[in-house]
Formats: structure tokens, sequence, C-alpha cells
């Protein structure tokens, strides 16, 4: 499907979001070592699972209200909290404030947003692109997303060490603009008839809650659904690592060396611009590759494709553990990013696929619980490094990777079982 037949709403959202991605970015990836520095690894971790617990909570919240209220309204509230939660981010880590913990705060509170805007996002992608183009449109906005990967940390190795409250304080801005373009120029796509039976009942908050809980009840119930939920969260052990014990691990442990040398002229680099070094060849070969990558899978099954990813991932990663020479590093890294690009544009049409379209919605909320369960559990590796060392915190990542690849396999052996009764 190319570009110029793709609706109104998903070409503005792809400029206006790239935008925001990308001073996102920016600051991102330092805040583990900034956290990690002002608490302590033990408490930075602690915190950082604090943190996601609420994003869950908001994600949930998130799903059940793209249904009920509205794809385009609920982007456009949470793009103005993500700026309001930035500005006052800016603000607490301005000279004149200085503090940790309301930054920390604005950080939570940030997450949150994030995570009812992305049920929203993805449910107005299937609400407006039919079955066979939804993998190509899906890896385009990844592939847009990782461009923001790569030169954000590059401007933010620039602008966020030197200038990180007033950073903060114009992502906030940015964030307004992307509340007031989704409110002046992207209609609502939720399904007229999904509308109306969320409308019909004029219920109280209270009961609101209940019907979401039993709503999510009955996605539970779905048990092929549920094990890929199960088998994401397994393997989210291992990818977000990529933003929360690499930059520690790499800071720590990798000293300064020379990267190439070319005549008298040479380049070093220390931990610090090493991890941006693997965090931009992460995105530089997602924006390259993912669109291709995603063609060619789509030509193999379902299930070996997600296993293979998990067998990459673990891979990539354990090397990872292995090593502090930058070449060995960027390796890993490949190997690594291989492993996400194989099955990252199938993931969500297959959740697609699964889903009824009146619960579209909350199935694409219950679907990112892979992401905010896994992202709730990862920062224990930051204090387990502490506990077991590096090498133990990356082989016990690695042997995750792997069961998540055995998960898999349960999965669509339930699936293909449940499609033969049906």
């Amino acid at each position: 499907m190319r570009l110029r037949d793709w609706d109104a709403n998903l070409r503005i959202r792809l400029v206006s979001e790239a935008l925001l991605n990308t001073t996102f970015w920016m600051f991102f990836p330092f805040l583990t070592i900034y956290f990690a520095g002002e608490f302590g690894k033990t408490n930075a971790g602690l915190l950082l699972i604090f943190s996601q617990v609420f994003s869950v909570f908001a994600n949930l919240l998130g799903g059940y209200c793209a249904d009920r209220f509205g794809r385009k309204r609920m982007m456009v509230v949470a793009a103005a909290g993500q700026g309001i939660s930035y500005l006052l981010f800016g603000i607490a880590q301005s000279p004149w404030l200085d503090s940790p913990m309301l930054g920390f705060i604005c950080f939570t509170v940030a997450g949150m947003f994030i995570s009812i805007y992305w049920p929203a996002s993805q449910a107005m992608v299937a609400d407006l692109v039919d079955e066979k183009n939804r993998s190509s449109v899906f890896a385009v906005f990844y592939t847009s997303t990782n461009i923001s990967v790569v030169v954000g940390p590059i401007l933010g190795s620039i602008f966020y060490i030197d200038y990180p409250s007033q950073l903060l304080v114009v992502s906030g801005l940015i964030g307004f603009a992307l509340a007031f373009i989704l409110g002046k120029w992207v209609r609502e796509t939720l399904p007229a008839s999904v509308a109306a039976s969320r409308t019909a009942d004029n219920l109280r908050w209270y009961h609101v809650l209940r019907d979401q809980f039993m709503d999510y009840t009955v996605i539970i119930k779905d048990r092929t659904f549920l094990l890929f939920i199960i088998a994401g969260i397994v393997l989210g052990q291992t990818f977000m690592q990529l933003d929360l014990l690499f930059p520690v691990y790499m800071s720590e442990m990798v000293n300064n060396q020379n990267l190439f040398s070319f005549g008298s002229w040479s380049f070093d680099i220390d931990g610090d611009r090493a991890f941006g070094l693997v965090l931009a060849e992460n995105g530089l070969l997602v924006v390259l590759l993912t669109v291709v990558i995603t063609r060619w899978m789509v030509k193999f099954k379902e299930r070996d494709v997600f296993i293979a990813s998990a067998v990459l991932y673990a891979v990539g990663i354990y090397i990872f553990g292995q090593t502090t020479w930058i070449w060995g590093l960027i390796i890993a890294m490949a190997i690594f990013t291989f492993g996400e690009l194989v099955s990252v544009g199938i993931q969500q049409s297959f959740v697609s696929n699964l889903a009824p379209e009146h619960l579209r919605g909350q199935y694409f909320a219950a679907a990112s619980l892979r992401f905010t369960i896994a992202k709730t559990i990862a920062p224990i590796s930051i204090p387990l490094s502490g506990w077991v060392g590096y090498e133990w915190t990356f082989i016990i990542l690695a042997l995750l990777s792997l069961v998540s690849g055995w998960i898999y396999w349960i999965t669509f052996k339930t699936y293909f079982k449940q499609r033969s009764l049906a």
C-alpha cells in the first residue's frame, strides 16, 4: 500500500508523531543513567518498576476509553498530557529547582499518557486499513519511530547533556502542538456500531470500571491471545534492556577505546558514546530494513517467525554480555536488532486477526500489556546486575528469551487447534 493511498488521518499522524518521537528520544535514552546517578542503581530500578505499574493501569484504561470515547479524543488528551508532563519535567531539571524526585514523577505521568495514546493510535490504523495492508502500514509507522531512534540520541548527545531543561520544555511544547494538530485535522474513526453500543447506557464511573474489567475478562478467556501476551512479556525482559541495562552496563564496563584510525587521526569512544552508537545502529537498521524484512517474513509461517525472533534475541543479548569490545557490541546489537525486525511487522496484524471489531481497541490495549508489564518487570535487571554480576544477568535474560520461544510454540499449537474446531 503506497503512502499516497493512505487515509489523510494516517499521513498527518505519521509526520506529527515523528516530530514528538524525535524529541522524546533526545532525552529518554539518558534517563536511566540520570536516575541511577541520582538515586543509586538499586533504588533507580525499584522506582522504574513502580512507575511502570501506573503505566499498566493507564494502558488498560486507554484501551477501554478508545472504544468508548473515540480514538481521536483519547489521542488528543494523551498528547496534551505528555506536553504538560515534559514541561514540568523541564522545570524540575532547571538550575533554580533541580528536583530529581519531581522529575521522576513527571516521567511516570508522561509514561501513563503514552500508554493511553498507544491503543487508540493502533486501533485507528486497524479502523482505516484493510487486513491485507495492515502489516505494511504498521511497519511504516514503526520505521518512522526508529528514524527518531537514530536521530534523537545523536541530537540528544549534543543538546540534552548541556541543555536538559530547555530540551524538555521544547518537548512539552511539541506535545501541545501534536494535540492541536490531532484535534484540528484528524477525524474520528470509531465504528458507529461500537460507538452506539458504548454510549447507549449512561453509566456511572464505577459501572464503567466494572464493565471494563468484565471486557478484559472476556479477552483473557481467549487462550491463544493470553499465551501470546505471556510470551511477549517474557521476551520483553530481553528487548526492554535496550533502554535499561544496556546504557548502565556500557557506561560502567566499556572503557575508552579506539573505534577506528585513519593515518595519524583516530576516533576514540567511551562507554556513554558507545551506547549512543549502538542505539543509533539499532535504529538505523530498523529504518533501513523493517519494510523489506516484513515483506520477506509474511512468506513464512507466523509461528516460525515468532520463534526465530526469540532465538535471535537470545543470541544477541548473550554475546552482548560477554564482551566490552566496541566492535563485538556492534555485532551483538546487529543480531539483537534482527530479532526485533523479523517479528515486528506481523505482531499487530496477528492481533487484528484475533480481535472482534467491537473490542478492537481493548485487544490492542491488552496486546500492549506485553510491553507495559514487561517494562514493569524489566528494571529488576539493574539491581540484579549488582547482586549476581553482569555476565549472569545477561545469561538469565538470554534463557528467558528462549523460554518465550517455547511459549510461542504452545500459542500457535492452541491457535491452530481453535481454528480447526471453529
